[in-house]
């Protein structure tokens, strides 16, 4: 059974295997190679070739090899994965992709791993994962680690839909948000380590509420859920509540935010320390005058904790969104790009702590210019063809005559 490539692709050493009836386990560690040998057994089921200088994955590399089951190319320099390299792998369990200089993963990467249990990805320099990246294993998926990485932004559609993982490592990233109830249908999840990443607060989720969480996995049920978060700028206010709830007096989060509470452990400050601030509106417009047709802004600034968000309420006590006639922006100013009715505005701000409201007036003063029966811009529309030629011809008259 024992596989020896030829020495012209080894530099260093050779390949050897060990025979573990009825299966092949091909080992080519520390050998040097630049590529993955062409003349490995097809039948090959455990291939490992760790600790060498390959940088380019191809199809043909793994090409009928059907019955591969694990696949370790762990601590190499691999930089590029052609599309459908993995294709023929349709039996494969673990893919060991970990300390090599992989930067994007797109949709074509690892199509064909339709039995994927384990994809380990730390350790590379990924900075961006499309959405169909992990389309074809997405229900046998065990194991997903992503630590270690460049990652700001996260498919977390996609992480949604990974309903056999049971352990998510996205440790030592740079992630800077997780939406909301994005772990609720990850029902076999006993494990989710988001250490070290740039997050300010984390929003509770159903699947923490419905089973026992804990900071370690030491000495916890088998039953439970371990959540990391340490290492994160987190901003202390009610919003984590919910977090200190949970935790124990061995867990590693610390408050990075406000300023009375920076720098200590959770397990440290009381329950009711955790507070937030109802908004407080702190400026705004008290009366507009304002001709009909004219473009006119409406200004409303507020503060409290967490920020909060800032909506408007118009005169028939309808919320105002962004149309051809207005823009809302996120500092608090309303635009009404063609003012034709006067009428009281309701500027609100909004947090988890409260609301506050502000009225602004407008008055519109009509026009003699303006008839908003009309077409709002009519430009060269506005004008009857007999009087754009009549224009025009005089125009040029003009020209020639000077």
């Amino acid at each position: 059974c024992c596989i020896v490539l030829l020495p012209v692709l080894l530099h260093s050493g050779r390949c050897t295997c060990q025979n573990l009836l009825p299966s092949y386990t091909v080992l080519c560690a520390k050998t040097g190679l630049l590529f993955v040998p062409p003349n490995i057994d097809r039948q090959t089921a455990e291939l490992r070739l760790m600790d060498n200088f390959i940088t380019t994955l191809r199809h043909r590399d793994f090409a009928n090899m059907t019955s591969l089951i694990h696949l370790t190319l762990s601590r190499n320099t691999i930089s590029q994965i052609r599309p459908y390299t993995f294709a023929d792998l349709q039996d494969l369990h673990a893919l060991h992709l970990d300390a090599n200089r992989l930067t994007v993963l797109d949709d074509s990467h690892f199509q064909g791993l339709v039995n994927l249990r384990h994809l380990i990805l730390a350790n590379n320099q990924l900075h961006s994962i499309s959405e169909g990246a992990f389309q074809d294993f997405l229900e046998t998926l065990e194991d997903l680690d992503l630590s270690y990485n460049n990652l700001v932004e996260i498919p977390w559609d996609t992480i949604a839909l990974l309903v056999s993982v049971n352990t998510l490592s996205l440790d030592h990233n740079l992630i800077e948000s997780v939406p909301e109830g994005i772990f609720s249908n990850l029902h076999k999840l006993a494990r989710l380590d988001m250490t070290s990443n740039k997050l300010k607060k984390i929003p509770p989720d159903p699947l923490f509420l419905r089973i026992p969480v804990y900071a370690k996995m030491k000495g916890s049920p088998l039953t439970a859920l371990v959540l990391s978060f340490g290492g994160n700028p987190l901003h202390c206010n009610c919003e984590l509540v919910w977090l200190r709830r949970l935790t124990r007096e061995d867990d590693l989060e610390t408050c990075a935010s406000p300023k009375d509470l920076a720098g200590k452990y959770f397990w440290t400050i009381r329950e009711e320390e955790f507070v937030c601030e109802p908004p407080m509106i702190t400026r705004h417009t008290s009366k507009m005058f304002v001709m009909e047709g004219q473009e006119v802004s409406l200004r409303c600034k507020s503060i409290g904790d967490p920020e909060p968000s800032t909506h408007w309420v118009s005169p028939d006590g309808k919320l105002i969104g962004n149309t051809s006639r207005t823009i809302c922006y996120e500092n608090g100013s309303l635009d009404i790009l063609k003012a034709s009715d006067s009428g009281k505005f309701t500027c609100i701000a909004s947090n988890a702590a409260g609301e506050a409201t502000a009225p602004v007036e407008l008055v519109v003063n009509p026009s003699p210019h303006f008839d908003p029966k009309l077409d709002p811009d009519p430009g060269w529309e506005g004008f009857s063809p007999v009087l754009l030629l009549s224009l025009l011809q005089s125009s040029s008259k003009e020209m020639h005559g000077s």
